[in-house]
């Protein structure tokens, strides 16, 4: 088997440090992950290139710089349950299950949901909850979460969303336009929450009832 640990170290470097991403348990999970388990195998040679690359249904896996960003900002220790809104390519699933204790991650389209748990199988990951329905409504039945992040655009951030998050916890998401959007992190504090925003990005839409209906 091809494990392109050479390509991850490359990328990691370059496209990581390079940019100021200094986390140290980020960076490692990154060496670790293989990025190309998560493609089709005629995608392999362009895995860990400096881009997002397409999934099928309208879907991408996005830059590598853009999942350490996103990684980075939520701040994890280890401990953590985490939700993730958007499973993919299950990419970012296994970098997250990599670096947080119990990760649930949802999926509208259920063919992604299903080669993405192939892969993290193949990699034997045992700390992820795969679901299949509408995750812009986030997944109360397993709530709260210490961290939520959300892979896809979202007009606005939900009540429904801020009211899973545990008290101090943490949500990333783009948030703003169809196709132009700020990366943001909200923080939860008792009833208080409070926005930084972060830098300009483009993800594809999130769908489902919070999302974009066409």
């Amino acid at each position: 088997m091809t494990d392109f640990l050479a390509d991850r170290k490359k990328m990691v470097k370059s496209q990581l440090k390079g940019r100021g991403i200094d986390d140290a348990r980020v960076l490692e999970a990154f060496k670790t992950v293989p990025r190309h388990e998560f493609l089709d195998e005629s995608q392999w040679g362009a895995a860990y290139g400096d881009h997002p690359l397409p999934i099928g249904h309208g879907q991408t896996i996005s830059q590598p710089y853009i999942v350490a960003l996103m990684t980075t900002h939520l701040n994890l220790s280890g401990s953590e349950k985490v939700l993730e809104i958007g499973t993919g390519s299950g990419y970012q699933t296994g970098i997250l299950a990599h670096l947080a204790k119990e990760v649930h991650s949802v999926e509208i389209i259920p063919e992604l949901s299903q080669r993405a748990g192939e892969a993290l199988r193949r990699l034997q990951t045992t700390n992820v909850h795969l679901h299949v329905g509408d995750g812009s409504p986030g997944w109360p039945l397993d709530a709260p979460y210490d961290r939520i992040l959300v892979t896809a655009a979202a007009p606005e951030i939900s009540a429904d969303l801020i009211s899973q998050l545990a008290d101090g916890g943490l949500l990333v998401a783009p948030v703003g336009e169809r196709w132009r959007q700020v990366l943001e992190v909200w923080k939860k504090s008792g009833e208080k929450v409070v926005k930084e925003k972060i830098l300009p990005v483009v993800f594809v839409p999130l769908r489902g009832q919070f999302g974009w209906q066409d």
